[in-house]
């Protein structure tokens, strides 16, 4: 049964240098490249606003000031750009989602400013979340991720998260980079940045900590297509998918073989 609840604001996290873009001689913001003669933000702009996104809040960091002026034309005249500067960008994400916390009082869309994904999936994450909890889009398709070692592992049981950490070796599913969460994210978050002697935290710290209190979900995104562009290889590999569909009308096939467990 589909929620009731509507979820209308969105945070997109693009705070960082894109460091490994950059090293390749890519000097433009990750939200601002074009893929198929169109920017990666504007990807993102139509899917939000297609799934009742109303406030998209953005996190941003080096650089701040070229990167608003490219995004504001992108932004149609049903949204609202909310810019958040969060002058401690060089640490881990979790930083910039916490920047975020004064602004945010109910459930709310969580996604990456250099990725990609097909149109469908913000609706699904929409539409199947429990707003008492982290739910998390998760690629079980794991044949088919582009540089998986470089991917966000989790392991489910059923639709239950467990665990979630880059260098796991014990997973099932990857993380696609989208998440509706509870605005309790925050308390969990801040409480890995007390833990830290530099102030530091991440994402992944805040979701794995909710994971072992049993308050994040996972949901499955199926023959979905999505793509992060954080190195040269991946962009080249987003830029060649979406050149043969341009709609992000993509489907991936299912790996053939045994899936983790």
């Amino acid at each position: 049964m589909a929620n009731e609840v509507k979820v209308t604001d969105a945070v997109i996290l693009m705070a960082g240098l894109g460091s490994r873009l950059r090293l390749s001689g890519e000097e433009m913001p990750k939200p601002l490249i074009q893929v198929a003669g169109r920017a990666v933000f504007s990807y993102t702009i139509d899917a939000l606003e297609r799934a009742g996104i109303t406030t998209v809040h953005i996190v941003t960091g080096w650089n701040s000031a070229a990167l608003l002026d490219g995004l504001q034309p992108l932004i149609g005249p049903k949204m609202k750009l909310h810019p958040i500067h969060n002058p401690n960008w060089q640490k881990q994400n979790g930083v910039s989602v916490l920047a975020t916390a004064p602004h945010l009082h109910s459930p709310f869309l969580l996604t990456m400013g250099d990725h990609l994904f097909g149109p469908a999936i913000v609706d699904l994450v929409i539409q199947n979340a429990d707003f008492n909890s982290v739910n998390v889009a998760i690629d079980r398709k794991l044949d088919a991720i582009f540089d998986l070692a470089d991917a966000m592992k989790i392991k489910t049981e059923g639709d239950r998260v467990l665990t979630i950490g880059k260098d796991r070796d014990d997973y099932n599913a990857i993380d696609t980079g989208l998440f509706v969460c509870s605005p309790e994210i925050f308390k969990y978050l801040e409480r890995a940045r007390s833990r830290s002697p530099d102030g530091d935290c991440s994402l992944a710290d805040g979701v794995g900590a909710m994971a072992s209190d049993g308050k994040v979900r996972a949901i499955d995104i199926g023959d979905a297509w999505w793509q992060d562009i954080d190195t040269p290889e991946m962009l080249a590999q987003a830029r060649a998918v979406i050149g043969r569909s341009p709609h992000l009308d993509i489907k991936r096939t299912r790996p053939m073989h045994r899936e983790k467990t």
